[in-house]
């Protein structure tokens, strides 16, 4: 399940054109690593109120399709060929879809059960990075910041550390810093 596939990079090259930098984090053993951040606009929603914006998140437009900025990286990734979800740790579901628009799902039961193993190490059910795609082989965990207003939080930063201990390493983590265009 782990990144072993030395053509990753060439997996993710639709992206290149915006990494801008990498983030350093510090684990508790003391180790610096850095894990590679990319800056992305979006365009706001202009259509229609959604039913649930969960306590005001932003909606943004894909495509015509408003979307929380989670859902705007799954899509992104999806229209490159990844499968993957929305991780709403806060309600503990997997989701492709809006709120109260699109019913939560399941996920494969490899993805699940190392998801299961993560939280475990954690001894949380939060923390897990916002989205998390798979292709083949590859998996990645996916945290998006908003520039400016966001930061990693400790629980991000155990999640990180409790799945580089679990046999993924950094080309299974990336930040995404968005904003408005």
């Amino acid at each position: 399940m782990q990144s072993k596939n030395p053509s990753q990079e060439d997996n993710l090259g639709f992206l290149k054109s915006h990494k801008v930098e990498s983030e350093s984090f510090l684990l508790s053993s003391g180790d610096r690593i850095l894990v590679s951040k990319y800056f992305l606009t979006f365009d706001l929603w202009q259509g229609l109120s959604i039913p649930n914006t969960y306590n005001g998140k932003t909606i943004l437009n894909w495509n015509n399709e408003p979307v929380f900025a989670e859902l705007a990286i799954l899509r992104l990734f999806q229209s490159h060929g990844w499968n993957g979800v929305w991780v709403d740790s806060y309600r503990r579901k997997f989701r492709v879809g809006l709120p109260d628009v699109v019913d939560p799902i399941s996920i494969p039961q490899e993805q699940d059960g190392l998801i299961k193993t993560i939280r475990i190490k954690t001894k949380r059910s939060g923390g897990c990075w916002d989205v998390f795609v798979w292709k083949d082989s590859q998996v990645l965990f996916i945290e998006l910041k908003r520039k400016g207003k966001d930061r990693i939080q400790n629980s991000q930063n155990e999640w990180l550390e409790a799945s580089l201990s679990s046999g993924l390493n950094i080309k299974n983590f990336l930040l995404v810093e968005w904003d408005i265009k």
